[in-house]
This record gives structure tokens, sequence and C-alpha cells, in this order.
């Protein structure tokens, strides 16, 4: 798909969860304690249970004979030639009987290992399973010193811990023991037997643990039978399987460690990897993402901030606020530089699992590629719909805008496509009825003004007709009502021929949905397919039917032109006639031309009547629709709220005792204050009042500005004047009342108070900045499916939020969806325990200087490098750690 793809497989992506069986024997065990084998010989037996290792995706095995090494060299050496790690090790029996699986390094060698058992007082492989001489105190004594790692083995069964010894102070000395970090059960916790389960769960106050204990699962594995059962293995997070590996996955079991029985990681929308082909800063620069917590750490110039912007930049995504804005532009421009080239490696499940490749060159638009390499139609957030991306103290403007916290809530709503399709045909209907309306009363209007010069005409004929004008002059007379037939006539062709012309544009008839392509697989395809055949003869019958309408009017014009070629040949024969008629009158002093111009305009607006009335008629037409459209606006508006405000009380359950959400419908007025604002004349009063009214009725309103001044004044408290000017506005403005969808507001009330206190709620407006960030880092950190990317998370904000509310929530969440963190702040790596580590550093001299990311600084905790990368860039090295440790008497 792209070159830098091979690259990014040689880059570590930090730690992942490994599938590790802990307790492997060796065919000497097998045949020393006397287990039934089908197995006659070591090398069988190795090669049974290596490949029965392979077949249950085991990675990692430790081989734990009882106080015994030399016999495991074969079975370690067929593992490692097959590709599975091998932690050496042994199985001790304290010197009270507790079995205790005794862990090493791979890369420790058997020698030494021995030697560790020999401290332990056995120096004779005569005896099956010897007594060790070290009590189990003594032994995890001396995990530091010999780098070991120790687990109880199966501590609820004969031999393990709780059934060796009886309950008491030193069974609770053993168990709390700084060193015993781990111990094995058959399955889950919750199948422990009822004594052991409350110790286990650290809710036993004789048993309480400061850090709980890590429960593995890891039974015997004495045949290849044994390797498939769900208590002989279990899975643990590292970054590479090492003893340090294990230390930190002992010491965070509720991140690193997994028994068969939990359930798997949830698949989620992840960013894969992410290169730059440029000269300029990030030169160079690739980084292969794990898919839950990655956290960018260095020190101020390293280009942390760059990678968040140009992950922004990538998918195409607008920062929230004008600061962020200038920030965001800032680096684009100044940093990135126009050529830069950013690639965006994505995976995606739904529909399907497919990745995706998403490139951006600055300063041109973003484009998505699919793996056959085609560029596709669809924008990068059609991909990664609902991926958040916030610089540095973003979510400060953030909680500034009502508007745009109530857009986070609509994170929780499911997405209702149905619901947005009735939204945009239901916005279109009203602006068509408003629309019509408009037209039906500006033309009802100049009907108006035309027909109010008819009575005036009227009273001038009847004038004439007493001077016996009328009968003088009778066959011009009849001529002129035949002629305003004929315009008349002419007049309503008119909309049969805008009928015709628009007729095959308006209708889609075409059938070219209904493909061979489409069909294949579909039920009852052979139906379907006869559809082609059906539009066709729609699609004719619409031809024909054009047809038959041109054929029509050609007729209507015809004969329409017959009879005003015959009225006119009638005109032509009594000119003569008229012209007499007219001479006559001319010696009375009356201008005959006069009253045939009466007569003409009289014909003339007669009709009109007529068309007033059709207007009147369509405009309740249109009202009557616009009604039923209003109805549903409303109850397609009341539906968006309901669900809007189930996902704020979806929240509020979700983080009980941390925030608490509500949502006021249509609180935001914004848009109808500008409404009204676009109104000639001064209306600051009138907003006010509209403003302050706690319950508003859009509908009311338009109802108020349609009756007048005096309801606007009584229901809404605007005054007489302003109100007066309002209602004169027109009918327009009642009906965009209508149209409008105020937005809902959103209020966000946090708990301040210390932790395990009564809650004491506050208000987001209330909330100093750090408190707002903290706010909406809760409700960013909650469940979703697509990536978080935040730059700094814990700008403004005390640590005690961090590590008491922040930490806990990324921890939760980061296994059902991916974080991409930028910070200084120890608590969110270390705490948060991120799977991937990344080092920055910024190298060269200034002016040509450019951000590097090492392998060897990417990484998980439990990667040394890493591990001492940390230490000195958010603990300011071991010296000033230990400093501070000591001032806290820790």
């Amino acid at each position: 798909m792209h070159p830098f793809l091979e690259q990014l497989k040689a880059l570590p992506n930090g730690s992942r969860f490994f599938r590790c069986a802990f307790q492997v024997n060796t065919f000497d065990y097998v045949l020393r304690h006397k287990h039934p084998t089908a197995y006659k010989s070591e090398d069988e037996y190795n090669k049974a249970i290596i490949k029965a290792c392979r077949d249950a995706d085991i990675e990692v095995i430790a081989i734990t004979d009882h106080y015994r090494i030399r016999g495991a060299e074969s079975l370690a050496n067929a593992a490692r030639a097959a590709g599975i790690v091998v932690f050496p090790g042994f199985e001790a029996v304290t010197r009270e009987g507790v079995h205790v699986l005794c862990l090493f390094d791979p890369a420790k060698t058997f020698d030494a290992v021995q030697s560790c058992i020999s401290a332990c007082g056995v120096h004779d492989d005569e005896e099956a399973s010897p007594l060790g001489e070290l009590s189990a105190g003594e032994l995890l004594d001396n995990c530091p010193k010999w780098e070991m790692q120790c687990i109880v083995a199966h501590v609820a069964s004969a031999g393990g811990l709780f059934r060796a010894l009886q309950a008491g102070k030193a069974r609770s000395a053993i168990w709390r023991h700084e060193e015993l970090a781990a111990c094995a059960i058959p399955g889950p916790v919750n199948d422990a037997p009822e004594d052991v389960r409350p110790i286990l769960k650290n809710t036993d106050p004789a048993y309480h643990r400061d850090r709980h204990i890590s429960v593995l699962n890891c039974g015997d594995v004495k045949s290849p039978d044994d390797v498939s059962r769900g208590g002989a293995w279990c899975m643990v997070k590292m970054t590479e399987p090492t003893i340090e590996g294990l230390r930190q996955a002992f010491l965070d079991p509720s991140s690193r460690i997994r028994l068969a029985s939990d359930p798997g990681p949830e698949e989620h929308v992840e960013f894969i990897g992410m290169a730059w082909e440029t000269e300029g800063f990030l030169r160079s620069c690739r980084i292969h993402f794990n898919e839950n917590l990655n956290v960018l750490i260095g020190g101020r110039g390293s280009g942390k901030s760059t990678v968040i912007e140009s992950l922004r930049y990538v998918l195409g995504l607008e920062p929230v606020g004008d600061d962020a804005k200038d920030i965001h532009n800032g680096i684009i421009s100044g940093v990135l530089k126009s050529g830069t080239k950013i690639s965006l490696l994505v995976q995606s499940y739904q529909p399907d699992r497919r990745r995706f490749l998403i490139e951006r060159t600055v300063p041109d638009p973003p484009r998505v590629i699919d793996e056959n390499g085609d560029v596709l139609k669809q924008k990068p957030i059609d991909i990664v719909r609902g991926t958040a991306v916030y610089g540095q103290n973003e979510l400060a403007e953030l909680a500034r805008s009502p508007e745009k916290l109530t857009s986070l809530l609509y994170r929780f709503v499911a997405v209702d496509g149905a619901a947005d399709e009735r939204y945009q045909d239901l916005q279109e209907k009203l602006k068509e009825s408003r629309q019509g309306i408009l037209d039906c009363i500006g033309k009802a209007t100049k009907v108006d003004e035309q027909l109010a010069a008819l009575p005036a005409l009227t009273e001038t004929l009847n004038r004439y007709r007493a001077a016996g004008v009328e009968e003088k002059l009778k066959s011009r007379d009849v001529i002129v009502k035949a002629e305003a037939i004929i315009s008349t006539a002419k007049q309503r062709l008119q909309p049969v021929r805008d009928a015709r012309d628009g007729l095959l544009e308006a209708v889609d008839v075409d059938a070219d949905f209904i493909s061979e392509v489409a069909l294949k697989e579909l039920p009852a395809a052979e139906l379907l397919k006869g559809l082609g055949a059906t539009i066709t003869r729609l699609k004719a019958a619409v031809e024909e039917a054009q047809k038959l309408l041109a054929n029509a009017l050609a007729v209507a014009e015809s004969e329409i032109a017959s009879v005003a070629s015959a009225i006119d040949t009638e005109k032509k024969a009594s000119q003569q006639a008229y012209e007499a008629a007219l001479r006559d009158l001319q010696r009375d002093k009356i201008d005959g031309n006069e009253f045939i111009k009466l007569r003409q305009d009289i014909e003339r607006l007669s009709p009109l009547q007529g068309q007033k009335a059709a207007l009147e008629t369509r405009q309740k037409a249109f009202e009557q629709r616009r009604r039923n459209d209003l109805a549903a606006w409303e109850d397609l508006k009341r539906e968006t709220f309901q669900r809007l405000e189930k996902a704020a009380k979806k929240v509020s359950r979700e983080l009980p005792d941390r925030l608490r959400v509500t949502v006021r419908y249509g609180a935001d007025r914004t848009a109808l204050l500008d409404l009204i604002k676009q109104r000639p004349g001064r209306f600051a009063e009138a907003s006010a009042a509209i403003a302050k009214k706690e319950q508003l009725s859009l509908g009311a309103l338009a109802e108020a500005l349609r009756a007048g001044k005096e309801p606007l004044n009584k229901e809404f408290g605007i005054p007489t004047a302003q109100g007066e000017k309002l209602a004169a506005a027109g009918p327009e403005l009642p009906m965009l009342v209508e149209e409008l969808d105020l937005p809902h507001v959103t209020e966000i009330e946090l708990n301040v108070g210390a932790e395990r206190a009564p809650p004491e709620w506050r208000k987001l407006g209330d909330l100093s900045t750090g408190q707002k960030a903290t706010a909406l880092l809760y409700l960013l950190l909650l469940d979703a499916e697509a990536p978080l990317v935040l730059d700094q998370p814990e700008d403004n904000l005390d640590n005690r939020f961090i590590s008491e509310g922040i930490v806990p929530r990324i921890r939760a969440e980061k296994r059902r969806r991916q974080f991409i963190f930028s910070s200084h702040n120890a608590n969110i790596p270390v705490l948060g325990d991120a799977e991937l580590i990344i080092g920055m550093r910024a190298v060269g001299e200034a002016g040509d200087g450019h951000a590097d990311v090492p392998p060897e600084h990417m990484g998980s905790i439990d990667k040394k490098s890493v591990a001492a990368l940390a230490e000195e860039i958010l603990e300011g090295g071991k010296e000033a750690f230990m400093q501070r440790r000591k001032k806290y008497n820790f």
C-alpha cells in the first residue's frame, strides 16, 4: 500500500498481550512422578508439547520442575527454536510446604538458576519433590537479589499457600509480603473457594494488601492436552517477555493481566502508524502506534504538538476555538510548511475489517486510499467517524461555548439516518410552503392593486351606457369581449406548456440502478430484475405523455389562432361601421375610443377576480400543508432532544459522584435574536425580553407576531412600540420563527468535593479553568470507539484530579479505544500504564534542527531505555525523584 508500512513493522509499538503458560513440566518430571504418558522419549514429548503450544497460540512458557533446571534444557531449546520465549525457573516447595513458581529472565543461564536452587538448600536430584530449607518469607526476600519473580502456585489447592498453612499471622504475613506479586488459581476469581475468594479480591481485612495481588491461570502442563485447558495459561501484557516485563505486569494486574475467562479487548478504530515526508522539522519521523494508550513525552520544542496537529491536519479536522486555530495554522505553515506529506494508516472494523491510507500534502486537501490503491470519494472522518483531536488549552476554549458542549453529547447519541433525512425533508418542505404562501400573497396583492381600479372603471362605463354609447359601438364592443376571451385562453396554455417542458427533467425514471452487479447475490433477483421493465414502461409512458401534451398544445394553439383569425376578420368587416359610429359620437363631443379602451380594461381585469379566488384557495392549501409539516417538525425536534437528554442521563450515570449533565430544550436563542436584529429598527428591549423568558414556544411567538402588538406585549413582555414594528414586518417573519431549530444548551456540574466526602456540585461557569478542563475530560474519556487525541490534557489540572479521576477513566476505557496524548505529567503514562511511550527529542543546530524518535525511545515502562527516559523527562531524574521521596517521607 505504501513504502512506509514496511518501515512501521520494524518499529516497536509498545506492550501487547502475550499468551503465557508458566508451569510447563519436563518429560523427566512426568516419568519421575509416574504421570501417564503416551510418549516413549523426551524428543517425542517435547515435540508434542511445542505443537500444542503453537496450536493454542502460546508464545511464552516457563519451565518449572521441582527444584530442577538441568533436565529442562532440551525442552527449552526446542521451544526457542519454534519461536516460543522461555522463562527458565523451578518450582520451590518451602520449609512450610508452600509451592512457589520461581521465574527468571529468558537471558538467565541455567547455571545461574541452578545456583539459586542450591541457595534454597537443595543439592540432591534423587528425591522426586524435595523440600527446601528456606521459608516462604525467606524465599521471597531473595527476589530482588536473584532478579526473580515468584508466583504462589495453585494457591487454593493442595500445596498452595491457603492449604499448606493454617489461617493466622504467619499466612497473612506471607500473603502481604512486599515481594509477593502473583498467585495462581485454575479459573476465574469468582470460582475460587469461598474462604479464599475475599482474599483474592482484597476485601478480607486480615489479608488486605496495599497493592492487589496478580491472579494468574498457570496450572501444571504435563501433557499436550493440558495446554488447551483454560486454567493452564493467561495473558500478560509486556513490551517484550522479560523478567522486568513480568515485574511490571504483576505490579499492575488490572491493566496487564487477563485470565482465559476474561473478555478480550473490543475492536475499535485505530491509527496504526504515521509518517512524514519532508525536509522540515519532522523529517524521516515514523511512529508505530499502539491500539490502546500512547503518550508522547519530550522536552519543549521536541515536536509533540507538531505530531498532534499533524494528526488533526491529515484528518481534515478543524480546531474548535480561535486560539486553537491560530496555534494549529501556525504549526502547519511555520513548522510543517508547504510540501510536507503526512501519511496515516488507519484500521477500521465497521462494517468490515479494512485498512485505509490517509494522505495529505500541505496545503492540499486530504485523500483516502483503500487497500487496492484506489482513491476514494470518502473523507477521512467518514472512515474514523467520531475521532476527536484537541490541542493545548483547547478544552478551556471548548468550555466557553454552550453549542460546542452540546456537540460533545452527540457522541453518545446513536446515529439515526432516517431522522436526519426527515429533518432535511421537513426543512425543505417548510421552506417550500413559506415561499408558496409568500408567492400567493404577493400575487394576490398585485391582483388587488389592479382590481382596485375596477369599480371606477365600471362606474364610468355605466355613464357611457346611459349616454347610449354602448349601443352605438355595439359591433366593436362585442369584438373587445371576444378578444378578451382569446387572450385568457392563451394564458391558460402556459402552465400546460411549463408542465410539458419540465416533465422528464422533474421525474427520474432511469433503470440504471438495476444492474447485474447490483442484483448479485440478492434474494428474488429475477423479480427485482423485472422492475427494470417496470421502470422502462413508466419512462415510455412519461415520454408518451409529453408527446400527447405537445400535440394537445399544438392543436389548442392552432384552434385558438383560428378563432382569433375569425374574430380579426369580423373586426375588419365592422371597421367602417365602427369609424362611422365614432364620427357620430364626435359630433356629440363624445370620445368613442375612450369607451372602447374602457371596455378593454374592464374585460382585462374581470378574469382577475377568478384568479384571486384561485390564489386564495392555493394559499389555504399551502397553509394546511404547512400546519401538518410544523406538527411533524415539532415532534422531530422533541424526539431529537429526548435522545440528547437520554445521552446526558447516561453520562451522569456512568460518572456518578464525578459529573452531572443536563440539557435545556432550545435554550440557545442566538439564532432567534439574530433574526429579530435583521429587521430594520431598534429591538434591544424586545430581544432582552425574549432572551430572559424561561419557557419559550416558537409557535406561540409566531402566532403573537401575526396577532399584533398586544399579544407580543402581554405574552412575551415586548414593548408596545417595538411589538408594533415586529407585527408590521409582514407574514415572512413568523414563518421564519416557526422554522427555527434552537440549539439545546448543555449544563455541566462537577463534583469538586474531596474523595469519599459528600458531593459538592458546582456549575461549569463557576469553575476554575482547570476544573472546567477536568469536567470536559471526563466527557471525552467516556465510552466511544474512535480515537481520542489530546495535547497535554493535564494543562491547568491539579494532580489530585489527574490521579483520582482522569487516570482511572483512561485505564478503564483504553481497552475499548485508542488514546494518543502528549504529556509532561508522569501520572498519565506511568499510572495510566501507557502501552506505548514515545520519547521525542530535538537534534541538530538551531535553524536546522529537527525532531527525532529513536526506536529505543519507543515502548512501555517495562523497557529499560524507555523507563530511564521517562524518569529523566517526567521526574527530573532519579536523584530528583528520590529527594522528593525523602522530603515526603515515603
